[in-house]
């Protein structure tokens, strides 16, 4: 046996790796990445530093090689044989395991237009590396999807002195992740920078001169960029024969329809309690799906319950959203220095919460109210909405309680 072997090198498997060690798991641990780099952090690719796109490295060779994890970079896993227990690389290897983690993640999500291959995909720091290095001040950018990453990727080119439209087919910006009263601040922001918006259009076709929609106009573009979502990575899973919906079907313990096949990241889609499965993405989903995932492959029996959270930088302003806000909840809103906070209350308890502020200003606030949703309170919807009532109280109350 080849011990544990993981597909995929991003931050779900990576952390899985060394996750895994720290659970005293002692066998060996390969990790396969497709790309040639050694692992790295999506979310700073948006964030080009002097012109240069960032490459911030999980972790070093030499802590892959001290932690005894065999990294295998620039291949992927061709088949998957579930019965036998192998899988067949790229460059023609097979590894034998005895427990697997697929931690595949996604990939772009792909227009259907003539002229299709013409938009640049926004996922991976090569995809980085090409944008940044074919636009410069003065020249123009349509990014086709209104979605965080391609409202992130207009606040840079923005602040490049690019100028920037933004082709959404539905009649708001980041309408599916975002709370609604936050996702107007931004949109206005946005366009108070000048970025131009086509709301409720389609794209029609991608030529030389830019980007045709379907009411006829043409959104003139010297780059074209496509940000319209990804989709789960789970063609090596489906050929193997484990269930797929949307992701690749886990139990609350992250384990696929073959009991030592092992699913997370944004390829997972994990079973809930109240029934059906819900597949998240975002970095600190990938993070905690692995560690829980390692620890269950070392011999645990863990279910995972963490808090979704996600964070946007745009601009100077910064957005945290920790649960899942819903149209439904109740929603209370706080004034704070420099932004607000928003909170989501269900029958009276609370399920989420948002901030939007300057910088990283409301993270405190934002991780307090996590560690509230965490303990099942229901807050009174007055001491949410005065700023003078102390976060820090509630949760001492609450625990106390």
């Amino acid at each position: 046996m080849d011990g544990i072997v993981i597909i995929g090198a991003g931050e779900c498997g990576t952390r899985a790796a060394f996750a895994l060690r720290e659970a005293g798991y002692r066998g060996s641990v390969t990790l396969v990445g497709a790309e040639p780099h050694l692992p790295y952090e999506r979310p700073p690719l948006s964030k080009p530093m002097n012109g240069a796109v960032q490459m911030k490295l999980i972790c070093a060779k030499d802590a892959l090689e001290a932690a005894g994890i065999d990294y295998l970079s620039g291949v992927s896993a061709s088949k998957l044989d579930a019965g036998a227990g192998t899988v067949t690389l790229s460059d023609g290897r097979v590894r034998r395991y005895e427990k697997l983690l697929l931690a595949t993640g996604a990939r772009p999500r792909r227009l259907g237009c003539p002229g299709a291959e013409r938009a640049l995909d926004f996922r991976t720091h090569a995809d980085a590396e090409t944008v940044f290095s074919n636009v410069a001040a003065g020249q123009s950018v349509a990014i086709i999807g209104g979605g965080l990453i391609g409202m992130e990727l207009a606040a840079v080119l923005r602040g490049k002195n690019v100028s920037v439209d933004v082709i959404e087919a539905a009649p708001k910006p980041l309408g599916r992740a975002v709370p609604a009263r936050f996702a107007e601040k931004l949109h206005a922001r946005h366009a108070a920078e000048g970025v131009r918006f086509h709301l409720g259009r389609g794209v029609v076709a991608v030529g030389d001169e830019g980007v045709t929609l379907t009411d006829g106009t043409l959104v003139p573009a010297d780059l074209v960029v496509g940000a319209i979502g990804v989709l789960p990575e789970t063609a090596l899973a489906e050929a193997a024969g484990l269930a797929v919906d949307n992701g690749i079907l886990t139990d609350s313990r992250l384990r696929t329809s073959v009991p030592n096949v092992f699913a997370a990241g944004d390829c997972a889609a994990v079973a809930q309690p109240a029934g059906g499965h819900i597949r998240h993405e975002s970095w600190r989903n990938a993070r905690a799906q692995a560690e829980t995932a390692a620890r269950n492959i070392a011999g645990a029996a863990e279910t995972f319950a963490a808090i979704p959270w996600f964070w946007s930088d745009q601009y100077d302003l910064g957005l945290q959203v920790a649960g899942l806000p819903r149209p439904a909840h109740q929603s209370v809103v706080r004034p704070v220095a420099g932004g607000e906070l928003a909170f989501y209350l269900d029958d009276g308890r609370l399920a989420a919460a948002a901030g939007l502020g300057i910088g990283n200003s409301l993270a405190k606030d934002i991780r307090l109210a996590e560690m509230l949703i965490a303990a099942g309170i229901s807050p009174s919807p007055a001491a949410l909405a005065d700023p003078g009532v102390n976060l820090k109280v509630l949760l001492k109350s609450a625990r106390a309680a």
